[in-house]
Parts: C-alpha cells; structure tokens; sequence
C-alpha cells in the first residue's frame, strides 16, 4: 500500500507539505497533485496559514511526472493520449493555485527536480536548494514541451538565450549553477536546508501578509502589463496598503525603533 503522497503540518503560520513518495522520487502522480492543490486551496482560507514551504521526501524534490505509475491518464477519440486533458484537470490547476494563493510559497529542493518537478519548483516565490540539488528540464528527451508554466518561468528567471537552451538541450544544472544564473534565491548546505528554508518561512509568517499579497499579485501581472498600466496597479495597491493596520503598525515601529507585530490586517 502507498504511503500518504502528501504530508502536511501547520507550526506558527507555517503550512510544511512534503511530497512523499520517495520510491519514485517523489514523482507527480494524480493522488499527489490533487492533494496539494486541496492544501493549497485550505492555505487560502485558513488564518492560521500565513506561509507554504514546499519539499520533499528522500533523496529527491520531485523527479517531474510519474509516466511509469499512472500514465497519461486520458485517451483522444483515436485512443491516443491526449495529455492536454491532464495538463487542464491536473498540473496547470496547481500552478495557478500556487501563482494565485496570496501567501507566500517557499520551495526547499531537497534533491533533483526534473521535468515537472523543476516547474513546480519555479513556480513558488523563493527558492532555496541544497547544494547537491539539480534542476532538469528533461521534456525534450521525450519530445515534448517544459510544462507547468516551465516556458514562462524560465524566460524570466534566467533569461530568453539560456532558457531556449536548457529547453531544447535538456540540460542539467546543479544547484550553484542555478543560483548563479538566477534560477534560485539561495544554496545552503545540504544539512543546513530545512533549517534555512524554515527561517525563511517563519521570517515571511510573522510577516506583513496583506504586503506580500500584494506583491505577489503585481508580479504576477508585471509580465503583461505595460509600464502605465503597472504604475497605476502600484497606485492601488499603495492606496489599499496605506489603510492597513500593518502599515499604521509597520510605521510606529519604525519610530519607535523596535519590531513590528504584523497581524495581516
């Protein structure tokens, strides 16, 4: 019998889900994704939830889609796989509840993360990896395309010239590299990453939720907004911010030189 594909724990505002199935190196099957997309989706209504870290079991963050143990999943009217249908019910709806969630969401790459595996990584806001971590977009060894959001993240996280290569080449990059060419935030030691990426989490947790909200909805659509169009989306976010108790708190703290005791408010 499978072990729980997810794990989930919530500690001082902080949402830990653990892919767990490191047999497979925590490959994508459809048990996976649904739960995390349903974890997702409690982190958006919950309080209590005010941060998502992301990592995984074993030797391994995510070795992309699990093509050996659950297939493609759905057939065309000529009975061949037709993975859009997957792409629409399964992957794509967790990366927009990822990009889409107004909290912020930390990825701990524990491992390799290839395919899909490196995407999902990609897609949350920071990213921290081990340094015996890898990142493979492995697509065009089986002639297909870099999915879950793979062709836009990498554009603009690396660049256009070094994106078309690492598609097309299917190269591999270790962890310093990756840093290096901004595809990651930081590299820590492999001992040291949990520690860190839960630093990071509970430092975001304890911060102004509403701001980072905020933030995440700009960047979202600083892709294909025009200058004009992002100044006034600035505009009104500053507008919604400045009437927070955050801010007022964020403010007095500021003049009085001490921490500020941010509530999401």
């Amino acid at each position: 019998m499978e072990e729980t594909p997810l794990l989930a724990a919530l500690e001082s505002g902080v949402l830990t889900l653990t892919l767990n199935r490191p047999q497979r190196l925590n490959a994508m099957s459809q048990p996976l994704i649904a739960a995390v997309i349903a974890e997702i989706a409690r982190a958006r209504t919950d309080d209590s939830v005010r941060c998502v870290l992301l990592t995984g079991t074993g030797r391994g963050f995510c070795a992309g889609a699990d093509l050996a143990g659950s297939g493609t999943g759905a057939l065309d009217a000529d009975g061949k796989p037709d993975l859009g249908v997957v792409m629409d019910r399964l992957y794509n709806p967790m990366i927009r509840a990822i990009r889409d969630l107004p909290k912020p969401v930390v990825a701990a790459v524990n491992g390799v993360a290839a395919g899909g595996g490196a995407n999902l990584a990609l897609a949350c806001d920071i990213v921290l990896a081990a340094r015996s971590a890898r990142f493979d977009q492995a697509f065009v060894r089986i002639s297909l395309i870099p999915d879950l959001g793979g062709t836009w993240f990498l554009p603009h996280t690396v660049g256009d010239a070094r994106a078309r290569a690492l598609a097309m080449l299917g190269t591999s990059v270790p962890a310093e590299e990756a840093e290096r060419i901004g595809m990651v935030w930081q590299v820590v030691d492999d001992a040291a990453l949990m520690e860190e990426a839960t630093k990071v989490a509970a430092k975001l947790a304890a911060g102004p939720t509403r701001s980072y909200a905020a933030i995440k909805d700009a960047m979202n659509r600083a892709g294909t907004n025009s200058l004009d169009q992002q100044l006034d989306l600035e505009r009104d976010a500053q507008r919604a911010l400045g009437r927070s108790e955050d801010f007022k708190e964020g403010v007095a703290a500021f003049l009085a030189k001490r921490p500020a005791n941010f509530t999401g408010r």
